[in-house]
């Protein structure tokens, strides 16, 4: 749209680039050839795909194509058999379930795109064709003269003309919870970050004090907020754990069913001469137990019970897989403002009567530092004692407030009858009050080395004396300390008077002050997020800082905060700040950005860069921030997490999490219960592949031995009821007592880590062996009928999984070390798919349909006790893991 840089211009070289008039503006008909040029001022939205479309894009995830060819087989199997296609049509429904849930998902995440464009202001005051006008914000054009009021929305992005006074709020921007003062000054540096653009004035910021005129440089997609918006739009999102895991699982099983699948095929017809048509249902069916079509499923229903128990600890979750995400985040990168601190700026530190105090120090109300600094001040307070106004004003009254300074009572003794408005030049503001003796009180505040040039006197203890050099370098010396620490310093001064100065100038009533004190104030940390930043890192967990605001005054809250050790001399060095960040290429950044843990005055641009640095480090990292700034890096992130209260809209659409709370105490809840989850998933994980690695083995031994121990239907049975209800109910487990205590999960890691696959290994192969066992016995030792055999078979295998899930609470811990009826719903599990495989047993016609006999009380005997030995035996292996110290090889977890 342009060729210039606005910041770098002079006023009067803008205003003939863009061929307009200040005292004119520019005319309608100008006016509309611009918009029609340029386009409406708003941001542009993405064309979006439609519902078909979302719907068809769910099916192209690995382990959906793994559910339809399983819909598909089982269909053929149930048609072949003569069962119909229950099995298949129940695959089918979980396979168009998860399909809506991702289309409803993804809907959900549009938002973020429509909430910037609803930013914008709606009115714009604008001179056109000579006078001042009120349009409508998206009828702005580059070239429009505009003004701007306390109270307004800036309306695009705009190159200041004049600034009388003129603060502006750009947090939600930058990131900075203080307002910038503004000017008209050109900025001659390059590459000058957004918070240090002086002379300008961004789209959707907060105009909080004086007035301003200007000339529009950019609209819609060509502001800053617009720039965000692309970005926000171009920027993809990351697979989460759960999903990367899912879909490697499932191109993994695939290979492993087709390899059995074939080789079980050849063996049948090779060695054991059965028919084609019998070894390939057998083969279909050997392929159907492999499969977990349920893992899909049952991974939702425990995601959506983990979002539940979020949203009961105020962490309202927007994805479901974010769930998950959470428990194997690895560095927390945090927003300063609003996030790590309260965004309210407060009085910390007072000096006064040459002494240095704490803000919770007792004060005279007839201190004259507390009477200047609330005397010269332009806080409102409402009817309900809300204070209106400046942050920093406002945290002057609320210091007074706090201190039983009756604010209110104090200005109307002795009301303001005129005043000299602070200016950014001279950076003091100063009142005229009139006293009760007839005097007048003169109230000034402002920055120190300012006021302290005009102060020929300091107050002591009451006691008015000569300012000398050595009063002097002592204030000097205590306003440096202060400023170390990251306070925002003000002094405050005053004088008596007999009459008000025929005029109001800094020549005429801001010389020979008498000195009464410094303030030091700062935006504080929250009182919980040290704490939180402290249990993460016991979990393993890094947290950095990413803000706007300045290096000194991050770092100071950095080391408050302990994200760095306020003991470490050198902590300079773990900070960078965005012209640093600008030297650097991105394979620079990514070698080194392990050695940072505080970014300041960095961009949205920036922001993005660190997270995508940490993630070529193959590192899971989380995003929290709440401003217009933050949605890039927040949607780029392994997972986002917005404020609730203070959130952007815009910053809410982009983040996977948002904290009801706005507490950083409440991520690292999150952190614990997505433990949780993951945790439970890989317990559901490790249940169902060791109940279909038995079967398969079942299945593929019986068949190398000539054996038909299993009907189809069977498997399928088993399959739909002692896999499904006791794998949810496995998901409801409790986290265990060291989920916090042990370093987050890798990339490298997956549901199959940490002994799961031994495990899987193992008990698939007890699982098939006691089967085998059970229907040696029936067929050959007690020399039952074929039947009946199967039928033992059958019940073995159904029993084996029902006890068997209790096996799974723990990897290597024992099912007796607490109470191994703690969870409600797996015994409910356990009941209810025992009545059902009791069921197709015991009922007349039902049995018959199932192929199986009602064994007696031997067969019933052998069956049961055996399925029960599973408990036993693998309480055994437990054991041997636990004594010979390969359960620490495989969970080598713990935080140091």
């Amino acid at each position: 749209m342009k060729d210039f840089v606005a910041y770098r211009e002079s006023t009067d070289s803008i205003v003939s680039k863009l061929d307009s008039n200040v005292s004119q503006g520019l005319s309608s008909s100008e006016a509309q050839a611009r918009i029609e040029k340029y386009g409406a001022n708003e941001i542009q939205a993405e064309e979006n795909r439609t519902l078909l479309q979302k719907f068809l894009d769910q099916f192209k995830d690995f382990m959906i194509i793994v559910l339809l060819v399983a819909a598909v087989v089982a269909g053929f199997v149930g048609i072949a058999e003569g069962e119909g296609i229950a099995d298949s049509i129940i695959i089918l429904i979980v396979v168009i379930l998860n399909a809506i849930m991702g289309v409803f998902q993804e809907q959900q995440a549009e938002n973020a795109i429509e909430s910037l464009r609803s930013m914008a202001s709606p009115e714009a005051h604008v001179r056109r064709d000579g006078s001042m006008n009120s349009v409508k914000s998206t009828e702005l054009v580059p070239g429009d003269i505009i003004t701007l009021e306390a109270g307004d929305v800036v309306p695009a992005d705009v190159r200041l003309i004049e600034a009388n006074s003129l603060q502006i709020e750009e947090a939600s921007l930058t990131g900075e919870s203080v307002p910038v003062v503004k000017s008209t000054d050109t900025i001659d540096e390059e590459n000058v970050g957004i918070g240090d653009r002086e002379n300008m004035a961004f789209s959707s910021t907060n105009v909080t004090y004086g007035r301003g005129l200007g000339i529009v440089t950019g609209t819609g997609m060509d502001t800053e907020v617009g720039h965000i918006a692309n970005m926000l739009a171009n920027t993809e999102g990351q697979l989460t754990p759960l999903q990367r895991d899912q879909e490697q699982l499932g191109k993994n099983l695939t290979i492993a069913i087709i390899v059995i699948a074939v080789l079980t095929f050849i063996v049948g017809i090779t060695f054991q001469d059965f028919e084609i048509t019998h070894m390939l249902l057998v083969s279909i069916s050997l392929a159907v137990a492999a499969i977990p079509e349920g893992l899909p499923a049952i991974s939702t229903i425990i995601l959506s019970q983990g979002t539940k128990s979020m949203a009961n600890r105020n962490a309202l979750v927007r994805t479901l897989p974010a769930v998950e995400t959470l428990g194997s985040t690895e560095v927390i990168a945090s927003d300063k403002t609003g996030t790590l601190t309260v965004n309210k700026m407060t009085i910390e530190k007072v000096f006064y009567d040459g002494e240095l105090h704490n803000a919770s120090e007792e004060i005279a109300h007839t201190n004259p530092l507390l009477r200047s600094i609330t005397f010269a001040n332009d806080t409102e307070i409402d009817g309900k004692g809300e204070l209106i106004g400046d942050p920093t004003e406002t945290a002057m009254i609320k210091y007074a407030i706090e201190q039983g300074f009756d604010v209110k009572n104090a200005v109307s003794s002795e009301p303001r009858v005129n005043e000299v408005p602070f200016d950014s030049d001279r950076k003091l503001m100063s009142t005229i009050h009139k006293m009760e003796d007839g005097r007048y009180f003169i109230a000034v505040k402002g920055a120190p080395d300012q006021l302290i040039q005009r102060a020929t006197k300091i107050d002591n203890n009451g006691q008015v004396t000569d300012i000398t050099q050595e009063n002097i370098d002592h204030i000097l010396k205590e306003n440096e300390n202060m400023a170390r620490e990251a306070l925002r310093v003000l002094a405050g001064a005053y004088k008596i008077v007999d009459t008000v100065p025929d005029t109001m100038s800094t020549e005429t009533v801001e010389q020979d002050l008498i000195f009464a004190g410094l303030i030091g104030m700062i935006d504080p940390e929250r009182t919980e997020a040290g704490a939180a930043i402290r249990r993460a890192r016991e979990a393993g967990i890094r947290t950095v800082m990413i803000t706007g605001d300045h290096a000194i005054t991050a770092q100071a809250i950095a080391e408050r905060l302990s994200i760095l050790d306020p003991n470490e001399p050198n902590n300079e060095e773990h900070v960078r700040t965005g012209a640093e960040l600008d030297n650097m290429t991105d394979d620079e950044l990514a070698k080194d950005v392990t050695n940072f843990s505080v970014y300041a005055r960095v961009s949205p641009e920036h922001k993005v860069r660190i997270i995508k640095a940490w993630q070529a480090n193959e590192r899971t990292i989380s995003m929290t921030g709440d401003g217009v700034n933050d949605a890039p890096s927040l949607k780029q992130a392994n997972i986002g997490v917005g404020m609730g209260i203070t959130g952007t809209e815009v910053a809410k659409g982009a983040s996977d999490m948002v904290l009801a709370d706005d507490n950083f105490e409440t991520i690292v809840v999150a952190v614990e219960e997505g433990r949780k989850v993951f945790s439970n998933i890989q317990k559901a994980v490790q249940f169902l592949l060791s109940a279909n690695l038995g079967e398969v083995l079942t299945l593929f031994v019986a068949t190398l031995f000539g054996w038909t121990i299993l009907e189809p239907v069977h498997i399928l049975w088993i399959n739909l009821v002692t896999d499904v209800f006791p794998a949810i109910a496995l998901g409801m487990e409790k986290a265990e007592p060291q989920a916090m205590k042990q370093a987050p999960r890798t990339k490298k890691d997956s549901f199959l880590s940490f002994g799961v696959l031994p495990s899987i290994a193992y008990q698939g192969v007890l699982e098939g062996f006691l089967t085998l066992a059970v229907y040696y016995i029936g067929e050959y030792v007690i020399g039952v009928e074929h039947q009946t055999a199967e039928t033992m078979a059958f019940i073995t295998l159904g029993f084996i999984q029902l006890f068997h899930s209790y096996n799974v609470k723990s990897i290597f811990g024992s099912l007796f070390s607490g109470n191994p009826f703690d969870n409600k719903y797996l015994n409910g599990a356990f009941i209810l798919s025992g009545a059902l495989l009791l069921g197709v047993i015991l009922i007349p016609g039902i049995n018959t349909y199932f192929s199986v006999t009602i064994p007696g009380p031997t067969e019933w005997a052998i069956s049961i006790g055996v399925a029960f030995s599973i408990v036993i035996i693998v309480e055994i292996v437990k054991w041997i893991f636990r004594s010979t110290g390969l359960a620490d090889k495989y969970q080598k977890k713990i935080a140091e």
